[in-house]
């Protein structure tokens, strides 16, 4: 395998570098796995995150089947992915503003509250129907990764963009899950919610309008 893969290190390098830089920039995913660390714990974020990384395996597929250029060419479908989304994150924005921060500041919060299964869905819903991601990936598979390079070896390419999703992802569970962040977010509880609300209604304005 490490020998296929030889003359394909340069343009793995290249898709790793730019994943690192899209992943690591603010957005839906962060939001929503910040707001489970905090609200939830460590667990709920972790399940979260695998969510996250599994749905990167959704994007991949579309992308490799060739349904990602019909998304791309088919201006009323990318609308509706958007609409979807916007929607999807507007929904959570607005139980985030209606919760009460008087619990949550007390600390009532537990990992128990939202079951694993919940936890790892809406981490899988929130990318997969995320139209940057569908973007980014319609980009990295048309600009990126050559027509030349064999199928196998992008299948690989899609792998190690999930793994490395999710991996970043449960870094960021653990960081801030850890006593102290989590500690101080939560003694601000009624503003932490309605921030985090406010930020994931922001976001979805900010996909309906950037459509």
């Amino acid at each position: 395998m490490l020998a296929q893969l030889q003359p394909y290190w340069l343009e793995f390098i290249t898709i790793a570098t730019v994943h690192l830089l899209a992943v690591a920039s603010p957005g839906p995913d962060f939001a929503i796995v910040l707001k489970h660390s905090v609200s939830y714990g460590r667990r709920a974020a972790i399940y979260t995150s695998v969510g996250i990384g599994l749905a990167i395996l959704l994007h991949v597929a579309y992308s490799l089947l060739g349904i990602g250029l019909l998304i791309q060419t088919t201006p009323w479908l990318f609308t509706v992915l958007t609409y979807a989304a916007a929607a999807y994150l507007a929904y959570i924005g607005v139980k985030a503003l209606g919760s009460h921060g008087g619990a949550n500041a007390q600390g009532s919060h537990k990992s128990g509250q939202l079951s694993d299964k919940k936890a790892f869905v809406i981490g899988f819903i929130t990318n997969g129907l995320n139209p940057k991601a569908t973007l980014f990936f319609l980009s990295l598979f048309a600009v990126v990764i050559s027509v030349n390079t064999p199928m196998q070896i992008k299948l690989v390419y899609g792998v190690y963009l999930a793994l490395a999703t999710g991996l970043w992802f449960v870094a960021l569970s653990f960081l801030l899950g850890s006593g102290a962040v989590r500690s101080f977010l939560q003694s601000k509880g009624y503003w932490f919610d309605r921030i985090m609300g406010g930020l994931l209604i922001a976001l979805a304005v900010r996909l309906v309008l950037a459509g």
